[in-house]
Parts: structure tokens; C-alpha cells; sequence
């Protein structure tokens, strides 16, 4: 009988890499190198996404990015971070460190080191896509449009367990997260589901103009594996809110005042030049500085298909310069003045997307069904658009934060909040006004006459409104 021999294949070859050069990520938190900041530094195996990875879970843990370098070479990426919190401080939670190492480059999952909260009280938590029912949907904004789609899904026994809604250039971007108003649970039932598209589709369509993108996309559990705000980004992009009227706002999410006018602010400046000698194209960005920035410009470009070998990004009082050397996915660097147009202006609109300038409004309160209806109808029946929202529960408790507008385009009167904020007790409502001098519109009101109009005589017709 012939003897048959088989290579041998040492099962202790696969880690061999790693047991040479060390782990394929490691993650170096620093509190002694820099007087001001933490520093982190990220060594890794070169791998797609992980600069974005990276920037993704120091903002979650609401973390300031106030410098950052990158460098890839080769087959192997540095990054390096100086955070703080939101407080200016240095990184000294133990669970937060730990958090953040494992968090980063991880490919099993972070460990259960129990709940999470920032300095801020933020809860950060695992993803509620799990345990929900996930709800997209892309439309023309337009005044009470998120009270509409909060009453569809009251009435259809939905509990809204958390929201985010950004409007930008008159598109809409809102992503739901849903459970059974009676079961608590994700809602799985696909005729069900169906009947929550149906109507939350004739509630997009009803301002609908030739070649509107408006639609709803409903996933089950195993979806919206995509980080929230990234997907938030993902959406305006598709639905090219890019290319809407010129906006004329400032990056800014601290308060104005007409002294920073009289100085002149500075507005969103995106340069693009080539690197010939390394075959770069070289990606400026200079606005005020935000919480996030980095953020939005990384997951832009990412989304984009562009990857970042190097890059440098720094803070200089209120305004921050970005700087990335990037080629697109083929290797080859950005060749035609429109392909630069583009990148331009969707960089631009990244960090636009994010800014508002209005009234920021704060609720908690004991959670209830229909609670996120009833407040925004009672913002559109005061005369605000929402042009931004959080919406996110916790232990029973919910946490509401509203960016809002007066629908003609002026500046908040805030007696009407004060109004409403009567109104609202005993709820506590906090308020914050972000730019108390008139907004700067384009030629056109942010809304036209109509749209007021509308919205008055939705308010007196929606208690007649009856969904089957």
C-alpha cells in the first residue's frame, strides 16, 4: 500500500506575522508626552477604513480632536491623535482608555465594560440596529415634515426608540429606529412593515418635485450596520444635496454676535493641487474649527472612494486647517477640473450639514409613545422648522435636542419659546439660542409663503387626518 504524505502546515504559521512584527493594531494612549492633551497613537497594518475607524470612535466618545497627523507607508499606517474632552481635559477614565484601545482596530468585540458615559453624560452603548427596526428615509424638506412622519408612526403603534434627521439645502436625511408600541420589540411582520412604507412614502411624496429621489428603505436587524451619522452623510450625498442653492452660513456651532460679522468670519475654503513628484492630489480645508470636523470630511472622502495616505489637520484658536494627500481607489490622483468640482463641493457640504444656526432646543422626560409627535407638532404649530435632530432613550428616560428655525426665515422670536416653553411644563426644556442676530438668506426666503401657508392649514387639518 502506498504511503501517502501530506505537507505539514505548523498551525501557529497564521500568527506568525503578528508574533514577528507584534499585533496587526496597536493602540498607544499617551497622558505624559503632551502637557494639553492626550495623545493617541495608532500603529496598524496598512487596512481600508481604519483612519476613518479610528476618527469614528474618538468622536462617539465625544472627544476633541485638536491635532492629528497620518502617515502610511508602505504596508504599515501611523496615526497619531491629540484629544481632549468636551471639558478641555486629558483622557484619565481608565474604562473610557481601555474602551477606545479595544475599540479601534478591533476584529473581535469590544468587551461589556458597562455602560459608558462621556464627559458630557452621553450614553455610549452598543447598536441599537439589533434590537430595532430601522427606518431611511431621503426627501424634499419642508415645514412639519418630521412632525408628519413622527404622527404616521404613532399612529401605527411604532415606538420611535431613537432619531437623527439633518436638513441641508432643503434635503431631508432621517434615520428611525422603531419597536412595537405593545411587544417592545423589532418589528419583523413584512406586511406590516410594508404598511409603515406605504405611508411614510405618501408623506415624502406630497411635496415631491420632477426627478425627486424621495423613498423610504426599511431593514430588519442585521442591518444599518453603518455608523449613523456616516449613513446620514451617505444619504445627502446620494440625494446630491451638494448641488442645492449656496449656503451662506458660517461653520460654526458656538454662539455669533455682530462683532464677528464687522471682523469678517471666515467661511469654508476647499483648495485641490497635485502632489506631481509622489502622484498626490492635495485636499486643503480651512473653516471654523467644530466638534467632528474631522470626521466629516474623513467619512466624505472615504465614501467618495479616495484613500488618505498622509495627512495633517491642527487647530488654530476658532479656525482649523485640514490637509490630505489622497488618490482614488485605482491609485490614480484627481485629473479633471470636474472631478476636483465635485470633491469641492462635497466637501463643503459635509461640514455645512452639521451647522445650524437658530435655537437649540433640549427636552428629557419619562419616555412615552407618541411623546416625539406631540412636540414636534407643537413646534410647527409655533411656527419652527426643524432643521436638525437627536432623539435617543435611555432607561425608561428619553433625550430630545432640536435645531430649529422660524419657518419664514427669520431670526427665533423667543418669546414664542418662551410661549411653548410654558406650554411644555412641566417638561424640562432647555434652550439655547446659537445665533440671535438675523440669519443670513439667500435671495429667496429659507421658505417660501406657500410653505407657511401649508404648514398653518396642516395644523388645523391634521386632527382630521385618519390613518388606515
Amino acid at each position: 500500500m502506498t504511503k501517502v504524505c501530506w505537507p505539514y502546515f505548523d498551525p501557529e504559521f497564521e500568527n506568525l506575522k503578528e508574533r514577528i512584527h507584534g499585533p496587526s493594531c496597536r493602540v498607544c494612549i499617551d497622558n505624559e508626552c503632551c502637557e494639553k492633551c492626550t495623545v493617541v497613537k495608532v500603529d496598524s497594518v496598512q487596512k481600508d477604513g481604519l483612519l476613518l475607524e479610528a476618527v469614528q470612535v474618538l468622536t462617539d466618545m465625544d472627544l476633541t480632536i485638536s491635532k492629528g497627523y497620518i502617515s502610511s507607508d508602505a504596508e504599515w499606517l501611523m496615526d497619531v491623535f491629540h484629544v481632549r474632552d468636551q471639558l478641555g481635559n486629558k483622557l484619565r477614565d481608565k474604562r473610557l482608555i481601555n474602551h477606545i484601545q479595544q475599540a479601534i482596530g478591533a476584529k473581535r468585540k469590544v468587551e461589556n465594560t458597562g455602560e459608558m458615559k462621556t464627559c458630557t453624560r452621553k450614553f455610549v452603548r452598543a447598536g441599537t440596529s439589533s434590537e430595532c427596526t430601522a427606518i431611511e428615509m431621503i426627501a424634499i424638506d419642508r415645514p412639519g415634515l418630521l412632525s408628519e412622519i413622527s404622527a404616521v408612526l404613532t399612529e401605527l403603534k411604532c415606538n420611535v426608540v431613537e432619531a437623527h434627521a439633518w436638513s441641508h439645502n432643503e434635503h431631508l436625511a432621517c434615520i428611525v429606529y422603531i419597536s412595537d408600541e405593545l411587544s417592545d420589540s423589532r418589528i419583523d411582520d413584512p406586511s406590516r412593515l410594508a404598511t409603515i412604507t406605504d405611508h411614510l412614502s405618501l408623506v415624502l411624496q406630497a411635496s415631491t418635485i420632477d426627478n425627486d429621489q424621495s423613498g423610504v428603505q426599511i431593514h430588519g436587524g442585521n442591518a444599518a450596520v453603518t455608523h449613523t451619522e456616516r449613513r446620514l452623510h451617505q444619504l445627502l450625498l446620494a440625494d446630491r444635496d451638494f448641488d442645492g442653492p449656496a449656503a451662506s452660513v458660517c461653520c460654526s456651532s458656538s454662539p455669533t454676535s455682530m462683532d464677528d460679522d464687522e471682523e469678517g468670519r471666515k467661511q469654508v475654503t476647499v483648495s485641490i493641487n497635485k502632489c506631481n513628484e509622489k502622484g498626490y492630489s492635495v485636499v486643503n480645508v480651512e473653516c471654523k474649527d467644530r466638534p467632528k470636523l474631522m470626521f466629516d470630511t474623513v467619512c466624505t472622502l472615504t465614501d467618495m472612494q479616495y484613500k488618505v495616505f498622509h495627512a495633517s489637520i491642527a487647530s488654530h484658536g476658532s479656525f482649523a486647517t485640514q490637509e490630505y494627500f489622497i488618490r482614488r481607489m485605482d491609485g490614480c490622483a484627481l485629473n479633471t477640473e470636474s472631478e476636483k468640482e465635485r470633491v469641492t463641493k462635497c466637501l463643503e457640504a459635509a461640514i455645512q450639514r452639521r451647522v445650524c444656526e437658530g435655537v437649540r432646543l433640549e427636552l428629557c422626560a419619562h419616555d412615552r409613545i407618541g411623546l416625539l409627535s406631540d412636540i414636534t407638532r407643537l413646534l410647527r404649530e409655533y411656527g419652527l422648522a426643524v432643521v436638525r435632530a437627536d432623539v435617543a432613550t435611555q432607561g425608561g428616560n428619553v433625550k430630545n435636542v432640536f435645531y430649529v428655525r422660524d419657518i419664514s426665515g427669520n431670526a427665533v422670536d423667543m418669546e414664542i419659546v418662551e410661549s411653548m416653553k410654558r406650554e411644555m411644563e412641566p417638561l424640562a426644556l432647555q434652550v439655547k439660542n446659537i445665533s440671535p442676530r438675523r440669519l443670513n438668506m439667500p435671495e429667496k426666503s429659507w421658505f417660501s409663503l406657500s410653505d407657511l401657508l401649508r404648514s398653518q392649514i396642516e395644523r388645523f387639518s391634521h386632527n382630521f387626518i385618519s390613518i388606515s
